[in-house]
């Protein structure tokens, strides 16, 4: 290249702009990596499959009339504060949640589940 090519403005913001689009896709593919990693941490996937599985509990207890609906959107509301509780928790630890977390969020769906079907 010659001396002129490397001064001319135009290439220069060209070149920059190029540059910053490559530093945006590799940071966006390793954000994705990161996510990817996020939802399948053991300790949170067990948690969510916890809670997925009391969802469909209480929706099932709900067809067959064994809960009413004031009481299964109570449940849900129960099941929301837990899985949110469990986002914040992985948020504070780069995608995953200790064991001290784990345990508590696993006393609090004992709680949850131990209310339905009564």
């Amino acid at each position: 290249m010659t001396d002129a090519f490397m001064k001319d403005p135009t290439t220069m913001n060209t070149r920059r702009l190029l540059i910053a689009a490559l530093g945006l896709t590799l940071a966006a593919g390793a954000a994705s990596a990161q996510t990817t990693f996020d939802q399948t941490h053991p300790g949170r996937a067990e948690v969510n499959q916890r809670l997925d599985n009391q969802d469909h509990r209480i929706n099932h207890e709900r067809r067959e009339g064994e809960l009413s609906a004031r009481r299964a959107h109570r449940l849900h509301r129960i099941d929301r504060h837990i899985r949110r509780q469990e986002r914040r928790d992985a948020r504070h630890h780069h995608g995953h949640v200790t064991r001290a977390e784990q345990h508590r969020l696993n006393r609090e769906e004992n709680r949850a589940s131990d209310h339905i079907g009564k």
